[in-house]
């Protein structure tokens, strides 16, 4: 379940480091950051697109609230969630970096899954 873990922030930092984080993904497809946090914005991240794939005006006013920039959710609705419009799930993928050299965390790379398309696979 996405938000359960508090990140060393206060809730209402936790929760705007969190949307910037999730709107850079969607803005650029992919981003570095901790694990810890790399497996947050993937739950995260997951549940904006599943909401995307409806395609209502109300998902769409949702997403707005959440998202930090209007252009990341027009890019949302209109090119990443017709990509997906066939998957159930597993949107984002967190690879292991391995430790930053400052503090040691564990570093993780996280981006969007490339999907292949119906033409391919049966070939």
């Amino acid at each position: 379940m996405p938000g359960t873990r508090k990140l060393g922030r206060p809730t209402a930092h936790r929760k705007l480091m969190l949307r910037g984080l999730v709107t850079y993904l969607l803005e650029n497809g992919k981003i570095e950051t901790t694990y810890t946090r790399a497996k947050e914005v993937s739950a995260l991240a997951d549940s904006m697109i599943t909401l995307a794939k409806k395609n209502t005006l109300a998902s769409y006013r949702e997403a707005l609230s959440f998202l930090t920039k209007e252009d990341v959710a027009n890019k949302l609705f209109n090119q990443i969630a017709p990509m997906y419009e066939n998957t159930v799930g597993g949107y984002t993928q967190v690879y292991k970096l391995g430790p930053r050299r400052g503090d040691c965390a564990e570093m993780a790379l996280i981006r969007l899954v490339a999907v292949k398309k119906a033409d391919e696979e049966t070939k």
